[in-house]
């Protein structure tokens, strides 16, 4: 059978789209694949986030919602996972994460030139602070786009799932190798803990760059005891952070050597190292740290570090009786450091795990305390705005606060009781949706047969209200700021 040019070229065309198709398919088919530890299973009335307490909210905050991930600390009833809420506290998204496994890092990154939703679910391998699991992306529907999985036979650990404007992911990973501990007074059959940074590119799981802190650093630079028991690894570098620095090399804090390290990022090298042991730079008063995290190039301040100084570990303790943010200044041709800024919590604060500090508009910071649990943000000069607190029993790895539409593709959901004759209490969910500014609550005898009874603010998530109001269906119409709807649920039956 023979083919015109026409035929033959609207054949090719049809070819290609098949395989554009195809291809789609097969990549949103990867990205849905499910991930341990999500809940995909509880419904919208199921939700229960972990309430975040709001202590102090001063007013003249930066403009976003915050972003945590409550997780237990041992076995405490209730849900959690990663979750969005607003300055009052009020939950705005809401992610249940299965037990053992535990949520870390969620933030706002960009990926592909849009934002993006990001966080690791993890499971203790049994260590102190260290986990195995996957990175996850969604997008602004909440629906599940990409995952991250660390290659070359290791698994990502959930201390860092950083998004570069190249399209890759950097991630840590903690790798026990056989090891003669005995140069450290350790056992000579004992093992230690290779801190790991691995550059993935997303859209293909390719490790484009792998870092190993043993082929860098040695052990006799941790502040870490070293353990007595042969079947402990010993987790001498903890490595907790990995970014990339003002001059595009790699940033990575490494808690129990005290140090952040410069590596370049073609050759692995060592550039330079701020802090520990063997400090390339001249520490200014104030400007040691101890047991750190999350350690970041101040933005618009290219010589500047800005670093969470946990400043104790629990036991042993580090430099400072209390946690602290501080801005480091430094000299590269000098090579002395300078304290530039320390911002310290009025309580006294002290995070012996965990913690982050980012910088927004304005100056302002905002400081997740760790194992504390406890999130705040400071104006520029260093005046308390706004803190919160995690439920007890919960901390929250790191804390954000950002900008965020979230339009979720879900419908939202009500739920109407009979209270008396003339009374009914109405829930309108909708789990994600960052513009309903109130719901309309529609009663009628049918479906088919409703009218407005109705209208109320937004109350988070779960908006509850008590009504009068005859009628044997309820249903709820999200409203937008301008009053146009946005959403709109079933309508149900009011239940007895």
């Amino acid at each position: 059978m023979s083919h015109t040019p026409d035929s033959r070229r609207r054949w090719l065309t049809a070819v290609t789209v098949l395989a554009v198709l195809v291809a789609a398919f097969a990549t949103q088919a990867q990205a849905a694949t499910p991930v341990p530890g999500i809940d995909y299973t509880t419904g919208p009335t199921q939700l229960q986030p972990p309430k975040i307490t709001v202590l102090q909210n001063s007013g003249g905050l930066a403009p976003g919602d915050v972003f945590v991930a409550p997780k237990k600390l041992g076995a405490v009833a209730g849900q959690q996972g990663p979750e969005i809420v607003d300055n009052q506290g009020r939950p705005i998204w809401f992610q249940p994460i299965d037990s053992p496994y535990t949520a870390t890092d969620f933030r706002v990154q960009q990926y592909q030139g849009k934002p993006v939703l990001t966080f690791d679910v993890g499971q203790s391998t049994g260590g102190p602070g260290h986990s195995e699991g996957e990175d996850v992306i969604l997008d602004r529907h909440y629906h599940q786009i990409a995952t991250v999985s660390a290659g070359n036979g290791l698994a990502a650990d959930q201390h860092e799932f950083a998004l570069t404007p190249d399209g890759t992911a950097l991630i840590t990973i903690y790798h026990a190798v056989p090891y003669d501990l005995t140069s450290v007074g350790g056992p000579a059959n004992g093992q230690v803990l290779d801190g790991i940074v691995q550059e993935v590119d997303v859209a293909t799981g390719k490790v484009l760059f792998q870092w190993n802190s043993l082929d860098h650093v040695p052990l006799t630079d941790s502040y870490q005891p070293v353990p007595t028991n042969p079947a402990t690894p010993y987790d001498y570098f903890h490595i907790n952070g990995v970014t990339i620095g003002a001059d595009g090399n790699l940033l990575i804090s490494a808690r129990h050597t005290w140090t952040v390290y410069d590596v370049d990022r073609p050759t692995g090298n060592v550039v330079w190292r701020l802090g520990g042991k063997e400090s390339d730079f001249d520490l200014g008063p104030g400007a040691a740290f101890s047991w750190q995290h999350n350690a970041q190039p101040e933005a618009g301040h290219p010589d500047t570090i800005r670093i969470f100084d946990n400043g104790s570990n629990g036991t042993p303790l580090g430099l400072e009786p209390q946690s602290r943010v501080i801005d480091v200044k430094l000299d590269l041709a000098a090579k002395t450091a300078t304290l530039v800024d320390s911002v310290e919590h009025p309580d006294g604060i002290s995070a012996p795990s965990q913690g982050n500090a980012q910088r927004l508009s304005g100056g302002h910071l905002f400081v997740g305390w760790g194992q504390t649990g406890r999130v705040s943000e400071f104006d520029a000069g260093g005046s308390l705005l706004w803190d919160a607190q995690t439920p007890d029993g919960y901390d929250t790895y790191r804390a954000y606060r950002s900008p965020w539409v979230g339009q979720p593709t879900t419908d939202p959901t009500a739920e109407a009781q009979r209270l008396d004759k003339h009374h009914v209490a109405v829930e309108a969910i909708w789990n994600g949706a960052t513009e309903v500014d109130r719901w309309a609550v529609l009663v009628g005898p049918h479906p088919w047969s409703l009218h407005r009874a109705g209208t109320f603010t937004w109350d988070g998530l779960d908006t509850s209200v008590e009504l009068r109001a005859q009628g044997s269906y309820v249903e709820v119409v999200a409203l937008d700021g301008g009053g146009q709807p946005i959403g709109r649920s079933q309508a149900v039956e009011v239940s007895s």
